[in-house]
C-alpha cells in the first residue's frame, strides 16, 4: 500500500466519524473539520474534494458542493462508493438548484454502472427529479417497486401495483 493510499484510507475513515457525529457540530466547525482532513491529502485529492462537497452538501449549500462533486468525478480516482455516493449527491444538489434534467440523466447513467447497497438511494433521487419535472407518477412508481424489496408481506403485490402506475 502506498503512503497516499493508507493516508486516504485513514482520512475517508475520520471523516466519516465525523459526519457519524454531524448533530454534534454547528456549521462553521463541522465544515472547518471536513476540511482539515482533506487538507491532510495532495492538493486536489479525490476524495478531499468529495469530503468537502459533502460537508458544503450537508449544510444547505448545493451551490457549493456541485463544483467539488464534479472535480472529485473528474479526476477519475474517485472511485467504489465514493464515486457513487458522489454521483447520487451531485445529481440531488442539482436538482435543488433547478437543475433536475441535467441530474436526471446523471442518475439514469448511474445505473448502468451496477448494483450495490446505494441502490434505493439512486431511486429515491432519481424520482425527486421526476417530480420536479412533473413526472411524479413515474417517480412514485419507482418508489413504490423499490419499497417492496423491503416490506414483510404483499411485495409482489406492491411491485406490481407500482408498474401499473405507468399504464393506468
Amino acid at each position: 500500500m502506498t503512503p497516499t493510499i493508507g493516508l486516504r484510507a485513514d482520512v475517508n475513515r475520520r471523516a466519516a466519524a465525523v459526519f457519524a457525529a454531524i448533530d454534534d457540530y454547528d456549521e462553521q466547525h463541522f465544515i472547518a473539520e471536513i476540511d482539515a482532513l482533506a487538507a491532510e491529502l495532495p492538493a486536489g485529492d479525490h476524495d478531499g474534494l468529495f469530503h468537502r462537497g459533502c460537508a458544503q452538501d450537508s449544510w444547505g449549500h448545493p451551490d457549493l458542493a456541485i463544483p467539488l462533486y464534479r472535480k472529485a468525478l473528474e479526476t477519475g480516482g474517485l472511485t467504489g462508493e465514493n464515486r457513487r455516493r458522489a454521483v447520487i449527491q451531485m445529481a440531488s444538489s442539482m436538482r435543488n438548484i433547478g437543475q433536475a434534467e441535467s441530474a436526471l440523466k446523471l442518475l439514469v447513467a448511474e445505473r448502468d454502472h451496477g448494483s450495490d447497497h446505494l441502490d434505493d438511494a439512486l431511486t429515491c433521487t432519481t424520482a425527486l427529479c421526476l417530480a420536479s419535472l412533473g413526472r411524479d407518477r413515474e417517480g412514485l412508481s419507482m418508489v413504490i417497486i423499490a419499497l417492496a424489496r423491503h416490506l414483510p408481506r404483499y411485495n409482489r403485490s406492491m411491485a406490481n401495483y407500482g408498474k401499473a402506475l405507468l399504464t393506468d
